[in-house]
């Protein structure tokens, strides 16, 4: 999916005179402080599924493979699979043969930048000028009924969020799902937004995406948890900030901005 979603963005940007990009859709929530069907807009965005893949045996402390060369880093964090063992409270008995996985940057080469000189990104930011005219979308009340046996239980919102994650994973387990929470900050959870981001940022173009949450992943919601039940409220719900943003681009809304990537 990040693949399709990169290769897409570019192929707009090469063939058409692309000002800015609006992306929506639906995502799984992190957050569980914000209920299904609200609808979020992050300032930033990660892709969390490039990894340094860590050798049985060595520990945080250890260097990884080609780190001094600059490749890699223990910067972002790790999991480490032993900290999810059930039933073993004797550490050397939990160990893991899969050991750790460390959370890396994209190399990239920014059209603005020199030539064959790469930068690293790992929080990408989305257009702060489009970023700030989401404010006033904040609050905005949506519709709460899927039909008229199937309600939610308060009106859902727009919320503007710090931080969204994307990998090449469909997310349905609490336990990683509170991992990415605590480790990243994530609210909206899928699977192209971070291909679009680094993709703009790269060329330079003003970006900004709109994620409804459809459900809680890996569940725990009083709501239910299937995807199914308000995937398509969920849906539309983001198509209608959508709408509703766009216009407040206004004259001049194809103005570029300096947002640059951010390590946080």
């Amino acid at each position: 999916m990040q693949l399709n979603a990169g290769l897409t963005t570019q192929m707009l940007l090469s063939l058409f005179r692309v000002k800015g990009i609006v992306h929506w859709g639906i995502a799984g929530n992190a957050n569980e402080d914000l209920q299904i069907g609200d609808v979020t807009i992050p300032e930033y965005w990660a892709h969390v599924s490039l990894w340094n893949w860590q050798r049985f045996g060595d520990g945080k402390d250890n260097e990884l493979p080609l780190e001094a060369a600059g490749d890699y880093t223990r910067e972002y964090g790790f999991l480490n699979f032993s900290d999810y063992t059930v039933g073993q409270s004797n550490p050397e008995l939990s160990a893991n043969h899969l050991n750790s996985i460390w959370y890396q940057p994209e190399e990239i080469f920014p059209a603005s930048g020199e030539p064959e000189e790469r930068q690293h990104a790992f929080w990408v930011p989305a257009s702060k000028r489009y970023y700030a005219l989401a404010k006033k979308l904040e609050g905005m009340e949506l519709p709460a009924c899927v039909n008229a046996t199937t309600c939610l239980p308060r009106a859902p919102r727009v919320t503007r969020v710090s931080k969204g994650c994307s990998a090449n994973v469909f997310l349905d387990n609490a336990e990683y799902r509170q991992f990415l929470r605590k480790q990243f900050g994530c609210t909206p959870v899928e699977m192209e937004s971070a291909a679009v981001a680094l993709v703009a940022h790269t060329q330079g173009v003003p970006f900004l995406t709109i994620r409804s949450l459809s459900d809680l992943a890996g569940g725990g919601s009083a709501l239910g948890n299937e995807a199914s039940t308000f995937i398509d409220i969920a849906a539309k719900n983001a198509v209608e900030v959508m709408l509703k943003f766009v216009p407040l681009l206004g004259k001049g809304g194809d103005e570029m901005d300096d947002g640059a990537a951010a390590d946080m």
